[in-house]
């Protein structure tokens, strides 16, 4: 009589959680054409300076012991600077993780 053995995947699953006054943002996909319709090649284009929210955390601690609450929430489109943020590779895509005074302003 033969035996079947069967092997677990080891493939790594879970979410990223920002702590503090973080936020996980999604960045918006770089325009692949101009308005004048001339395709761009991948060394021309800019990085979108958008994204959306797709996680938030806690909030910062206070003196008080409380925690701040957000003026952004989880699926708002938003505008951040150039430089905000750190970018992170998870799951095959790529997300930013930047403090929410980094965030310029929610559209709309």
């Amino acid at each position: 009589m033969a035996t079947k053995t069967t092997t677990q995947s080891s493939k790594k699953t879970g979410t990223i959680r920002p702590l503090g006054d973080r936020v996980l943002v999604k960045r918006a996909t770089a325009e692949e054409r101009t308005a004048g319709g001339i395709l761009l090649p991948e060394s021309a284009k800019d990085k979108p300076k958008e994204g959306t929210i797709i996680s938030i955390g806690e909030g910062r601690t206070l003196d008080n012991g409380e925690k701040s609450k957000f003026s952004v929430k989880v699926n708002d489109r938003i505008l951040f600077s150039a430089y905000a943020g750190t970018e992170v590779k998870f799951g095959g895509e790529e997300f930013l993780i930047m403090r929410e005074e980094d965030i310029l302003g929610v559209i709309g």
